[in-house]
């Protein structure tokens, strides 16, 4: 019988990151009758080669639909579901004012430890959601690393769950290896916190790039989602097929292009300390852990509406995390001034003066620092008194761009002197650029 060759465009739903692209890619490759197969995850397309006599259009069609993608006539890809988009940046932007209101995402800031307090329950929680997109990515040779082995009636119960333990093992190590790399990385170009407001702004607007991707209500961002080469990723991929053993499956996968793990990675480059990068992606790829680890089961029980819904809150998260950095940004580099939230110190003037200095007493708060006014060309001594248990991990260094000064506060008092040169209103903030407030610098009378 004549081979009877046709090419054929088909428009998916549903890919978040290039790991789905290659995924999809890679089974329609296997299917009998398919010449060729290219799939392009920005343009959410799957041009397919395929011999119509041995399979068809609608059986190549199911093979995508079997891996929990959707294809879409071309009437249907043009349509936009205002009403969901609308819905989704709503819920974004209240979740967002909602932790910035009482203080959560001062914790969840990345950066230098500065106290033992610093929270890292958003992102164990983050890594704990978006397993689901693990889950989903994980194909047949990962699936069976996490399959007891049985090979043996008496061996251990350690033993046969060794194979799923040292695949996850594998992957913790290969995600906190790289958060250290990406956060030395960040380490090595920050100059200034200027240089640091910068590297948080791009990190900031690459993650809500990728939260927005992971959502897919905006295809065209697709273009600026960052991924690993195509050429790389198969190399990645063929290792992970040849390999037997479980523990190099696992450091492999954390090499693999996946939205979320890109996501977390440039969470970590924005520390700029190896370390706390290294310690981002240790908490994060924890959370990871308990889903991959009770993957023959629990996957199996979710179905498909609950795992979009749970990768949903997982993207809405990445997008929070995102504005947080970029709000971090806009307040530590000199090129984009935030606007000054209100807070709850009030404004405070100078209390007296002494030798003709400026003297202003404040007292440090946990949520907030205060405006205060000065007057131009007189010395100021403001003494701000730390009482025990309001220093906390963001609040604990104060940065005053405008007179050049970095303190970091101790218990007791606390004393900053500078010369007021031109009037003016100017912001400063904690050293995450969280906490905002003013200095308002008035005429000498």
């Amino acid at each position: 019988m004549e081979s009877r060759l046709k090419t054929k465009k088909l428009r998916i739903e549903g890919m978040t990151c290039v790991g789905c692209q290659n995924k999809i890619e890679k089974k329609l490759c296997q299917r009998t009758g398919v010449q060729k197969a290219t799939v392009n995850f920005s343009a959410g397309t799957a041009e397919v080669t395929y011999d119509m006599n041995i399979v068809s259009l609608e059986t190549i069609a199911s093979v995508i639909e079997k891996l929990d993608y959707s294809v879409l006539s071309d009437d249907e890809f043009q349509t936009i579901d205002s009403g969901r988009i609308a819905v989704l940046i709503i819920i974004i932007a209240a979740l967002y004012i909602l932790l910035a209101y009482f203080g959560v995402l001062n914790m969840l800031a990345p950066s230098k430890l500065a106290e033992e307090t610093m929270g890292y329950g958003m992102l164990f929680v983050i890594g704990l959601i978006t397993s689901v997109h693990c889950v989903a990515m994980c194909g047949g040779i990962n699936l069976s690393q996490c399959i007891p082995s049985r090979n043996d009636s008496t061996e251990s119960r350690l033993s046969i769950f060794k194979p799923a333990l040292m695949y996850n093992f594998g992957r913790v190590v290969s995600y906190t290896t790289a958060g250290f790399i990406v956060g030395a990385l960040g380490s090595a170009i920050n100059f200034s916190n200027t240089m640091q407001g910068v590297l948080k702004l791009i990190a900031g607007g690459f993650m809500i790039i990728m939260g927005i991707n992971m959502l897919g209500i905006f295809p065209w961002l697709r273009k600026l989602n960052p991924g690993m080469p195509k050429i790389f990723a198969h190399r990645i991929e063929k290792e992970k097929r040849n390999s037997r053993s479980a523990l190099v499956v696992g450091l492999l996968n954390g090499l693999m292009p996946c939205g979320p793990l890109q996501a977390m990675q440039i969470y970590a480059l924005a520390t700029g300390n190896p370390f706390t990068g290294a310690l981002s992606m240790f908490v994060f790829s924890i959370g990871t852990v308990p889903l991959m680890f009770g993957l023959g089961s629990f996957f199996s029980a979710l179905g498909k509406k609950f795992t979009e819904k749970v990768m949903t809150v997982g993207a809405v998260l990445v997008v929070v995390l995102g504005m947080s950095m970029l709000s971090q940004g806009c307040s530590l580099s000199d090129f984009i001034p935030a606007p000054l939230p209100q807070n709850n110190t009030g404004m405070q003037n100078i209390e007296h003066n002494q030798n003709d200095i400026q003297i202003i007493n404040s007292t440090l708060s946990a949520r907030g620092y205060p405006n205060i006014i000065v007057r131009v060309g007189t010395p100021v001594k403001w003494i701000i008194n730390a009482p025990r248990g309001s220093i906390n991990g963001c609040n604990n260094r104060i940065f005053i761009p405008e007179y050049g000064i970095e303190h970091t506060f101790k218990p007791g008092d606390n004393v900053i002197e500078f010369t007021p040169n031109k009037t003016g209103k100017f912001q400063y903030s904690c050293w995450m650029g969280m906490i905002r407030a003013a200095i308002i610098v008035t005429e000498a009378e």
